[in-house]
C-alpha cells in the first residue's frame, strides 16, 4: 500500500476511534443531564404503565410498582405523574395503547405481563424511551431480543425481571396432597407465550410423575369456563391453572365448574385461594411489582438499562384454602408442615389467618 494511503487510513481510523469515544462520553453526559433535569425542583417525570387486564395479581403488581418507585424517590403526585393504562385483555387494544405510550414523550415506560411487554417493546423498538417490565414468566421467549444465555444481551433501553412460576414444584405438591392423583386437567391460552412455557414444564413433570395431563384451550376469558367443563368431563382428579391472564380473569367460573365435579382447582398464581382455589404455589406479585418499581426508579435516577441484566425474581408465596377441602372427593389433605410453611391460610369458614393479614398490611 502506498505511504500516503497508509497515512490516510491511519487518520480515518483515529478519527473513527475518537468519534466513538466522544459518542460514548456524550451518551453518558446526556444520561446524567437527563437525570439532573428529572431531579429539578418542581419537575414531574412522566411515567406510562400498561397492564394487560383487570386481575388481582396484576393489580397487586401495579400497586407494588408504585410503592417501589416511591422507595427510589419518585412519588405519584409529588415529582412523578404516572399514567395507568389497561387493555382489559384485548391484544389489539394493547398494541394501540403501546403506540400511544411510545409516542407520548414519557420519561419511562412500565409494563405488566408478557403481552404488554411485547406490545410496548415493538412500539418502542427505536428505544426512544427506557422500558422496564415485570410479572413476565419467560421474557426470553417473548421475541423482543432478550437472550436466555446472556442476561446482558437485550435492547439497551429495555430491562426487567423474569418470573417463571414454580410449575414443577406445584405439580409435585399436588401429588403430595393427594397421592392418588392420576389424571390432571390443565387450562391455558395457547396464544400466550408465558402459558406455553409453563405448559412445557407441566408436561415434563406430569410424565415423570406418571400423571396423565388432559389439556384444554381457553382463547379468552369468556370461553374459559366452558373449556374447563370440557376438560373436567374427561374424568380428571383436579384442575391445574398456569399463570395465564385469560384463565385467571375467569377464575370464579372455573372454580364453580370444578366444585360441581367435586374436584379442586390448583394454581401457581397466589392468592387465587381467595377465589376458591385449593392451593397456590407461586410468586408474591406485590413484591415483584415493588422490585420492578425500584429498578425503574434507579433508571430514572440515571442507571443505564443496558448495564442491567434481565434476571430471575421469584419470591415464593404459598397459600392454602381449608374451606375448599369441603365436598371434595377423598384423598386431599394439608400436612401440618405445609400449613406451617404457608404465607396465607384460609380456615374452614374462609377466614384469613391474622398473621397473613398483618403481613399483607405491613407490605402496603
Amino acid at each position: 500500500m502506498p505511504a500516503f494511503l497508509r497515512r490516510i487510513s491511519l487518520g480515518l481510523l483515529l478519527i473513527a476511534a475518537t468519534s466513538a469515544v466522544l459518542l460514548l462520553s456524550d451518551l453518558g453526559s446526556r444520561r446524567e443531564a437527563a437525570a439532573r433535569a428529572r431531579a429539578e425542583p418542581g419537575r414531574q417525570v412522566s411515567i406510562a404503565l400498561l397492564q394487560h387486564a383487570s386481575q388481582n395479581i396484576l393489580d397487586e403488581g401495579r400497586e407494588g410498582m408504585v410503592k417501589g418507585l416511591a422507595e427510589r424517590g419518585w412519588e405519584q403526585g409529588r415529582n412523578a405523574r404516572i399514567k395507568f393504562f389497561n387493555a382489559e385483555g384485548d391484544a389489539n387494544v394493547s398494541q394501540s395503547i403501546a403506540r400511544q405510550m411510545a409516542a407520548g414523550g414519557h420519561d419511562l415506560l412500565l409494563t405488566i405481563t408478557t403481552v404488554s411487554l411485547q406490545a410496548v417493546a415493538n412500539a418502542n423498538r427505536a428505544g426512544k424511551t427506557p422500558h422496564v417490565f415485570g410479572l413476565v414468566s419467560d421474557p426470553y421467549a417473548a421475541g423482543v431480543g432478550i437472550s436466555r444465555e446472556n442476561p446482558l444481551e437485550h435492547p439497551p433501553h429495555l430491562t426487567g425481571f423474569a418470573t417463571m412460576q414454580p410449575v414443577d414444584a406445584s405439580l409435585r405438591m399436588a401429588r403430595e396432597l393427594n397421592p392418588g392423583l392420576r389424571r390432571l386437567g390443565a387450562l391455558f391460552n395457547p396464544a400466550e407465550p408465558n402459558s406455553l412455557a409453563q405448559m412445557k414444564v407441566a408436561r415434563a413433570t406430569c410424565a415423570a410423575l406418571g400423571i396423565t395431563l388432559e389439556e384444554g384451550n381457553a382463547e379468552n376469558a369468556s370461553s374459559a369456563p366452558e373449556a374447563a367443563a370440557a376438560v373436567i368431563a374427561r374424568g380428571v382428579d383436579a384442575l391445574w391453572l398456569p399463570g395465564d391472564v385469560a384463565v385467571l380473569v375467569a377464575m370464579e367460573g372455573i372454580v364453580a365448574a370444578a366444585r360441581k365435579a367435586r374436584i379442586p382447582v390448583l394454581t401457581v398464581t397466589p392468592p387465587s385461594v381467595r377465589k376458591g382455589a385449593l392451593f397456590d404455589l407461586g410468586a408474591d406479585y406485590f413484591e415483584i411489582g415493588r422490585q420492578t418499581g425500584r429498578l425503574a426508579g434507579e433508571v430514572l435516577n440515571g442507571r443505564d438499562p443496558a448495564t442491567i441484566p434481565v434476571s430471575p425474581l421469584m419470591p415464593e408465596n404459598l397459600c392454602l384454602n381449608r374451606q375448599a377441602l369441603a365436598g371434595l372427593r377423598e384423598g386431599w389433605s394439608f400436612p401440618p408442615a405445609l400449613v406451617a410453611r404457608a404465607q396465607l391460610v384460609l380456615d374452614e369458614q374462609g377466614r384469613e389467618s391474622p398473621r397473613a393479614v398483618a403481613e399483607l398490611e405491613g407490605k402496603r
